[in-house]
C-alpha cells in the first residue's frame, strides 16, 4: 500500500509582481506632473495673448481719437471753428473700450487725464492760435504716452513672435507718432510764416528738427512692416500689407520733399506741406486699419493653436492613465491568481484498511522449526537446505 507524500507549497511570484505593479503606479506621477505643467503653460500663454488681443482692440479705439486730434488741431491754429462732434464721438468710442477693459489694461487713470484735457481744448484759435497750438500739443502727448501703456499693459510690448511684434510695434509706436507730429509739423509751419522775421532762423530750426522727429518714426513703421512680413510665415500678411504700405511710402516721399525748406526761404511751402500732410493721414488710416485687422488675426490663430495642442495633450494624457489602469488591472488579476494557486485545498488521504497490529514482543520459532520438511519441486528455501540435510 502506498501512502500519498504530503505536497510541496510552491512559492508565489509575489514579489516580481508587485515590482512591476509599482512601477505602473509610479508613472503616474510624472505624468501628472507634466499634465500639471502643460495646462500652466497653457494657461499662461492663453491669458497673455488674450490680454494682447484686449490691446489690440484698445489701439483700434485710438485710432479715430488720434485722426480727430490732428484735424481739430490743424483748425484751431488755422483760426477756424473746430467741429466738436467728431472728436466727442471719437472720446466716446474710447471711454467705452476704457469701461470695458480698462480695469485689466490699468489704463483707468491715464484716460481720465487725457479726456480731461481733451474737453478743454479751445473751440477755436482766433486771436490766439499759438496758444491753441500749445493746448493741442500737450494732449497729443498724452495721447501717445496712453499708446504707449496700452502696448506695456496689454503685453503687446513684449510679443515672442517676430511679425506679430514688428505689426504692434508699427501700429502702436510707429504710426500714431508719425501722424502727431506730421500734423504737428504742418501746423507750425502755418505758424511760422505769422511770426516775425526775426524769429524765422529759430522757427528754421525747430522745423528742421521736427521734420526729423516726424519722418524718423514713420520711416520705422515701413520698415518694422516690411521685418513683419519677412519674418512671417502666413502667406495672407504680405498679400494684405504691402500695397497699402507702398501707398503710405510714395504719399510718406511726397510729405518729406514739401517738408524740406527750398531755395532761398527758412520754411516750406504750407500749402504743399498741407495737401502732402492730409495725403498721407489719409494712407495712414488705411493702413492703420489693415495692421490691426492682420495682428488680431495672427493672436486669433496663436489662440486656436493652444486650443488644439492643449486638446491634444489631455487626449494624450487620458490615453496614458487609460493604458497604465489596464496594465495596473491585468497585475492585480495575476497577483490574486497567483496568490489563490500558492494556497489549495488540502487533499483528503485515500482510505485503507487497518493497520496490521505489530506486536511489542514476536515469539521466537520453535527449535528444529527451520528444518521442516519441504515439498519437493517448491522452488526457493528448500532448494537451498537440500544439500545441508544430506550430508547430516
Amino acid at each position: 500500500m502506498t501512502v500519498p507524500a504530503s505536497r510541496v507549497r510552491r512559492r508565489p511570484a509575489v514579489p516580481g509582481r508587485t515590482l512591476a505593479l509599482v512601477l505602473a503606479l509610479a508613472l503616474l506621477a510624472p505624468l501628472g506632473l507634466i499634465f500639471v505643467q502643460a495646462e500652466r503653460d497653457f494657461a499662461d500663454d492663453h491669458d497673455l495673448v488674450s490680454r494682447e488681443r484686449l490691446g489690440v482692440r484698445y489701439l483700434r479705439a485710438l485710432g479715430p481719437l488720434t485722426d480727430a486730434v490732428v484735424e481739430a488741431q490743424a483748425i484751431a491754429v488755422a483760426e477756424g471753428a473746430v467741429s466738436r462732434a467728431s472728436l466727442a464721438a471719437a472720446v466716446e468710442g474710447v471711454a467705452e473700450v476704457d469701461n470695458a477693459v480698462g480695469d485689466e489694461l490699468r489704463t483707468h487713470e491715464r484716460w481720465a487725464g487725457l479726456r480731461a484735457k481733451l474737453e478743454a481744448l479751445p473751440d477755436r484759435g482766433i486771436g490766439d492760435p499759438e496758444a491753441a497750438f500749445r493746448a493741442y500739443s500737450e494732449a497729443s502727448d498724452l495721447l501717445l504716452a496712453l499708446y504707449r501703456k496700452v502696448r506695456e499693459s496689454s503685453g503687446l510690448i513684449r510679443d515672442p513672435r517676430s511679425d506679430s511684434f514688428f505689426l504692434q510695434d508699427g501700429i502702436g509706436g510707429d504710426l500714431p507718432t508719425a501722424t502727431v507730429l506730421a500734423g504737428r509739423l504742418v501746423d507750425l509751419a502755418r505758424l511760422s510764416a505769422k511770426r516775425p522775421a526775426a524769429e524765422r532762423a529759430r522757427i528754421g530750426a525747430e522745423l528742421a528738427e521736427l521734420r526729423v522727429s516726424a519722418l524718423g518714426p514713420a520711416n520705422g513703421l515701413v520698415a518694422d512692416l516690411r521685418s513683419a512680413v519677412d519674418s512671417s510665415e502666413s502667406t495672407d500678411l504680405g498679400a494684405n500689407v504691402l500695397t497699402p504700405l507702398d501707398t503710405y511710402q510714395r504719399s510718406l516721399e511726397t510729405f518729406a520733399l514739401y517738408s524740406a525748406p527750398g531755395a532761398g526761404r527758412s520754411a516750406p511751402s504750407t500749402d504743399q506741406l498741407t495737401r502732402a500732410g492730409i495725403s498721407a493721414q489719409n494712407s495712414a488710416k488705411q493702413l492703420r486699419t489693415v495692421i490691426l485687422d492682420q495682428l488680431d488675426a495672427l493672436l486669433r490663430e496663436r489662440l486656436d493653436a493652444l486650443e488644439r495642442d492643449r486638446l491634444l495633450g489631455r487626449i494624450a494624457a487620458a490615453a496614458a492613465a487609460a493604458l497604465i489602469a489596464g496594465i495596473v488591472a491585468l497585475h492585480v488579476a495575476a497577483l490574486r491568481r497567483d496568490r489563490s494557486r500558492a494556497t489549495p485545498a488540502r487533499r483528503e488521504p485515500a482510505e485503507a484498511g487497518p493497520a496490521p497490529a505489530v506486536h511489542p514482543n514476536p515469539p521466537l520459532p520453535a527449535p528444529g522449526a527451520d528444518r521442516q520438511p519441504v515439498a519437493v519441486g517448491h522452488g526457493g528455501d528448500a532448494d537451498r537446505w537440500r544439500p545441508f540435510d544430506a550430508a547430516r
